[in-house]
């Protein structure tokens, strides 16, 4: 009897998982010896993967929970030990799936839909959508990721409520030479402000120091298998933009604009420049794009038409026209969210603002991963 029940138990530890690789952590081969006495006290091993884990205190928890629930287990006892240098080597293995170490996991043989968002100048609520779109995302039951590539604005972080009480953003996890991205709201993320002591702290680099950045996060971080990975872009057109376009040739590109006619000139710029790096336009999104009166009315605080006029632009002369995907009013919430770390489309979906970013992402998962035009890496014999 008490062998049946540890045999329950594993099946029961097998729907616990790790809150940072988001695999079962029975897979993870973080499960040691399970032990029942004949009056129902289990004893269950479990096996960090490093030190000061911070997911330590939730993974015990869950296993707690998911063994007492267990009929036959009347206490439980967790175990909680660290991973042997050997076992630590084999799990990074495993979870590379045999890839070699500083691969590209976004190449374009992967399944990941890759989408990078851009803008022409700052301060056009770039991010604050990034951010938004991905939980969007998530809440759809998609597996997302966020590249926070904007290394001199990083923001995401703050965004997502990936911080501490200091205000400080929260670290990643090393395990060995992987680094594993942090989650918020069901979004795994990475940031140049997860490695920087203050987040006040100005990033001086320059252009190599740059791509080596972008491309370690592409190589070195764990994001598993993804259905869609968003990268927060710096607005312009300069070295992170190129990098970018280098590494990821076959990404699709959001442009976010404002409503002002005069924007759609350094929006379009920036959607050109992804046009010369090989990636695709994916649409132009327009921010801000007026403000509810209590009469009905809207007020044009940033006038009306730069969305749509950015999309003409830069469909001239092109076979497929650049779509004009969406108008996000704008929303005291939307903002509020942002500064509290919990984005609008959870914390107030029926906003207006929030519903269109949802009908974006709905109108994003219309597409879904396939293999058209994919290498398979088969060979004929």
């Amino acid at each position: 009897m008490p062998d049946l029940v540890a045999q329950t138990i594993r099946t029961a530890l097998s729907r616990v998982l790790d809150p940072e690789i988001r695999k079962p952590i029975t897979e993870l081969d973080m499960v040691g010896d399970v032990s029942v006495s004949s009056d129902g006290l289990a004893t269950v091993g479990v096996k960090l993967t490093i030190v000061g884990c911070p997911a330590a205190d939730t993974i015990e928890r869950d296993v707690r929970d998911a063994t007492a629930a267990v009929p036959g287990v009347s206490d439980v006892v967790v175990d909680v030990s660290v991973m042997t240098r050997t076992e630590r080597a084999a799990l990074t293995e495993k979870l590379r799936g045999g890839r070699a170490k500083r691969g590209m996991q976004f190449g374009a043989d992967s399944l990941t839909r890759v989408v990078a968002v851009t803008s022409g100048k700052g301060g056009v609520g770039k991010s604050t959508l990034t951010a938004n779109l991905a939980v969007a995302l998530a809440r759809r039951g998609l597996a997302v990721g966020i590249v926070d590539a904007d290394v001199y604005g990083f923001s995401i972080p703050g965004l997502v409520g990936l911080v501490d009480a200091s205000g400080a953003s929260v670290k990643p996890t090393q395990v060995d030479d992987m680094i594993l991205p942090p989650v918020a709201h069901g979004v795994k993320v990475i940031s140049i402000g997860m490695f920087v002591d203050d987040t006040s702290t100005a990033v001086a680099w320059r252009g190599p120091m740059l791509h080596r950045t972008i491309e370690q996060f592409l190589t070195d971080v764990y994001f598993g298998d993804l259905d869609v990975l968003l990268l927060d872009l710096p607005p312009g057109t300069g070295d992170v933009a190129i990098s970018v376009g280098q590494l990821l040739p076959h990404a699709e590109v959001l442009v976010v604009t404002t409503p002002q006619p005069a924007a759609a000139d350094v929006a379009e710029r920036s959607g050109l420049v992804a046009r010369q790096t090989g990636q695709k336009l994916l649409g132009v999104v327009e921010n801000m794009a007026g403000l509810a009166q209590p009469d009905g009315s809207v007020l044009q605080l940033f006038g009306e038409g730069g969305g749509a006029e950015t999309a003409r632009r830069l469909s001239a002369g092109q076979d497929e026209a650049v779509p004009l995907l969406a108008s996000v009013p704008l929303s005291m919430g939307l903002r509020e969210g942002g500064d509290s770390g919990t984005p609008i489309v959870l914390s107030d979906p029926g906003d207006p603002a929030a519903r269109v970013i949802d009908d974006l992402a709905a109108a994003l998962m219309v597409r879904p991963r396939g293999l058209a035009g994919r290498k398979l890496g088969l060979s004929v014999g």
